[in-house]
């Protein structure tokens, strides 16, 4: 497959995950995403909740076509991309749309091909996936050079994180993960929470598992929430917005791979063999 910007500059894929619904997957990819635009870094959110989209939800953008639309062959990827809040976009799903949350294999790898063309505009793509271990997660996590999984200090959110990347470990063959505390009540309770899913993954698991820090729990995110702000930008001089500036200051380190896996290409040829082989 060659596209355009093949032999242009990376991009930076990263799949913000937590195999559990309920973990503040969304709003960690919305200030995330945020945090990297201030870095002068042109970014794009995804919005991969194929079913249950709240992306839009959560920043009250009322987007008038959507994924459902480009799958359709309607229209393209850049026609339904959003202007997001602190200069990034967003490509929106559809929401409560049954066709979207069971996509044939075929609509999804035609969907996917459909991102080689918006390639050139962007230097990171955030992936908001849906809750749980659907095939649409599993294809869209497997393909991404970083996964991000976010989870709370509570025995359902470890018990799903382990879970997924059990799962993409044993029939993907992915071998490294990253760990976001969110939520978490103190710096201990967050380091406590990574050696927890450390020491499990190493006992029983051949992964690498890197900690990629921790959000604290701020009342400030509930109330930004309720005003379909993001805390980055309704209370700056929160906790947790310092702590999503941290993080993206990790990210924005983390090494891009050389070659053709740090390309758009890469990872859209990943989604299509992933909908090829099932």
């Amino acid at each position: 497959m060659n596209s355009a910007h093949g032999a242009g500059r990376p991009v930076q894929v990263v799949a913000v995950t937590g195999g559990k619904g309920g973990v503040g997957k969304t709003s960690v990819s919305i200030n995330l995403a945020i945090a990297l635009a201030a870095h002068g870094r042109r970014v794009v959110l995804l919005d991969a909740d194929l079913g249950l989209a709240n992306v839009d939800v959560l920043l009250g953008l009322r987007p008038k076509r959507n994924l459902a639309d480009v799958l359709a062959g309607d229209c393209g990827l850049e026609d339904i991309m959003l202007d997001g809040p602190g200069g990034i976009r967003i490509i929106p799903a559809s929401s409560g749309t049954q066709s979207m949350a069971s996509l044939s294999r075929l609509e999804h790898a035609g969907l996917i091909h459909a991102f080689s063309a918006i390639g050139s505009g962007m230097d990171v793509l955030l992936i908001d996936t849906a809750a749980g271990i659907a095939d649409s997660v599993l294809g869209f996590v497997r393909a991404a050079q970083e996964c991000l999984v976010v989870v709370c200090d509570e025995p359902s959110s470890i018990a799903d994180a382990y879970a997924l990347m059990k799962l993409l470990h044993r029939d993907h063959g992915m071998q490294h993960f990253r760990l976001l505390g969110n939520m978490v009540r103190s710096a201990q309770e967050g380091a406590s929470l990574y050696h927890k899913l450390a020491q499990v993954c190493d006992r029983f698991l051949d992964i690498t598992l890197l900690d990629a820090g921790n959000i604290p729990y701020d009342d400030m995110v509930r109330k930004c929430i309720q005003r379909q702000r993001p805390v980055l930008l309704g209370a700056p001089q929160s906790r947790a917005a310092a702590a999503f500036r941290e993080l993206a200051a990790r990210v924005e380190r983390w090494p891009i791979p050389a070659g053709p896996s740090g390309h758009l290409q890469f990872f859209v040829e990943q989604l299509l063999d992933h909908a090829a082989a099932g």
